[in-house]
């Protein structure tokens, strides 16, 4: 089994990168060719994309059913807290299976990936 990392910096709206980064973890999650680790962590303004209420596909977003659909496959995905609480969000509800992770925790995953992919 192959361990990836995606770390994110990129905010959830304003321009492509997360949109990105979420479409190429979409891609790996659903590939059959490997079982594949795959781990987001989202850092800086992309924190918010954690939050839930976001517009569907239909009415131009769709980031939410996103990150739905690789939970669902598995991924596992946090939040940086010191990024979430900079920004007042570390104690509002989230996406039922985005949490909030630690530094060590993505140090932790960062040793474990065997690739690590920054968007």
């Amino acid at each position: 089994m192959q361990s990836i990392l995606i770390i994110i910096h990129a905010p959830a709206y304003g321009s492509e990168r997360m949109l990105s980064a979420l479409r190429l973890a979409m891609s790996i999650a659903m590939q059959e060719i490997e079982t594949v680790d795959l781990r987001l962590f989202m850092m800086s303004d992309a924190v918010t994309v954690g939050l839930p209420n976001q517009p569907a596909a239909e009415s131009g977003g769709g980031l939410q059913q996103m990150l739905q659909e690789l939970i669902g496959h598995g991924t596992k995905i946090r939040l940086c807290r010191t990024c979430a609480l900079a920004r007042g969000i570390a104690e509002l509800p989230l996406i039922a299976g985005v949490s909030i992770g630690t530094l060590p925790e993505l140090t932790e995953w960062t040793l474990a990936a065997d690739k690590v992919i920054t968007f």
